[in-house]
């Protein structure tokens, strides 16, 4: 994945960031979620910010914080709110307000690469199968379209998204 990525400019993987996140926002699940856990991307992942900065005013946005073996979901509050965290990750400092699991409407999620059967491949930290194992609530896989495989590895506890969005479908 990692050369795949590599084989494509920077600003051609930002103009396809922008047609999924408009795929996105145009899906009924997205208008209307109130509460809505994104992700801020780091270089190679699906870009989160423009999204994020268009929506976090209208809905509530919230942003994982990595906190020891899991993921903290926290109000995203503007760019004042974010430090640098894990990872090189831009994340919500700590003093931002943590929201109640049962808030949030709808969860979008980063992969290394996804599959047909909406099977996730992570980075080996099981930080969002942590997480997901606890939400029952949409969860959107996002990727570029040479990230999605007809098939992938897959462990037991790995979380399964509901639908995967890249520039060109949706699963």
């Amino acid at each position: 994945m990692a050369s795949l990525k590599g084989s494509y400019t920077k600003i051609t993987l930002q103009d396809l960031s922008v047609k999924i996140m408009e795929r996105l926002e145009e899906m009924i699940l997205f208008r209307q979620a109130s509460c809505i856990a994104l992700y801020h991307a780091i270089s190679g992942e699906v870009q989160t910010a423009g999204l994020i900065e268009k929506w976090y005013r209208e809905k509530k946005i919230l942003l994982p914080l990595i906190k020891g073996n899991d993921l903290q979901l926290l109000l995203y509050a503007g760019k004042e709110s974010l430090k640098t965290g894990a990872f090189g990750i831009s994340e919500p400092t700590e003093d931002c307000i943590a929201v109640q699991e049962r808030e949030i409407d709808l969860i979008i999620v980063p992969g290394v690469a996804f599959d047909r059967q909406r099977n996730r491949l992570g980075r080996g930290k099981g930080f969002y199968d942590r997480l997901l194992s606890t939400l029952d609530i949409p969860k959107i896989g996002v990727c570029y379209d040479f990230q999605l495989k007809d098939r992938i590895p897959v462990e037991p506890f790995d979380q399964k998204m509901d639908l995967i969005i890249t520039e060109k479908e949706i699963v």
